[in-house]
């Protein structure tokens, strides 16, 4: 059985080495630094299958290592930071990272985090309907892209399987529970309203990727809802 590798980023050794245990003791592969420079050269070498990166580093930012990382491949990213402001929160997930962990954390939460993400690549929802086609809109789940007009939207793990869950059901009124449940999983710990920063991206990168027409829209006091286009609508201009 080939084991989940992970590599940690956290330039304060003490919790860096406490995680890194923890990790070893559940049966991951683990390998751990304290700066950008160095993760960076690991993260080409060791190919991870997750990073859990602090966003403040001697060196750079978690954001800008984030970004780094994302255009190398779709790595799985858990940011970790002390901070608590909703906008970083947001800058987080439009960079690509998939959750957030705010300081101080149990390791309890920190594993069920990561169990959760990791699942995601495996959901057998996901699998049962490999393409899906909505005028110019393309979804594969296959080789996990969107495609308008021919034109890659870049979405990031979670924004894919959330884009997904919803297009599986043209007009169905999705709760926000339900999201929840379907894309993050029961064992998830978090709040069902995060659904609502990333909705918030996948939408900005459609209209920067030249789309119009508005597919997710929000049901009042329930929650979110795929729309189709007219039939035979090329959505051309």
């Amino acid at each position: 059985m080939v084991s989940i590798k992970i590599l940690v980023v956290e330039d304060d050794s003490a919790i860096r080495n406490l995680v890194h245990r923890y990790l070893n003791q559940q049966n991951y592969r683990v390998e751990s630094v304290e700066d950008g420079a160095k993760a960076l050269v690991l993260f080409k070498e060791f190919q991870p299958d997750l990073v859990i990166l602090d966003i403040n580093l001697p060196d750079t930012t978690g954001f800008q290592l984030c970004q780094e990382m994302q255009s190398y491949n779709d790595v799985f990213v858990l940011m970790l930071t002390s901070l608590a402001d909703e906008a970083d929160k947001v800058k987080g997930f439009g960079l690509g990272a998939d959750d957030y962990l705010t300081k101080p954390f149990g390791l309890v939460e920190l594993g069920a985090r990561i169990r959760a993400i990791l699942k995601r690549q495996k959901s057998p929802s996901q699998k049962k309907l490999e393409q899906l086609m909505f005028g110019d809109l393309v979804l594969d789940s296959t080789t996990r892209e969107v495609k308008f007009k021919n034109k890659i939207i870049p979405l990031t793990h979670i924004q894919f399987n959330l884009l997904f869950c919803l297009a599986s059901k043209p007009g169905y009124a999705w709760k926000r529970s339900e999201i929840y449940y379907k894309v993050w999983d029961s064992q998830w710990v978090g709040d069902p309203k995060c659904s609502d920063v990333h909705i918030g991206q996948i939408r900005k990168k459609f209209r920067e990727s030249g789309c119009d027409f508005e597919y997710i829209t929000t049901v009042w006091k329930v929650g979110y809802k795929f729309e189709t286009p007219p039939e035979n609508d090329s959505l051309e201009e």
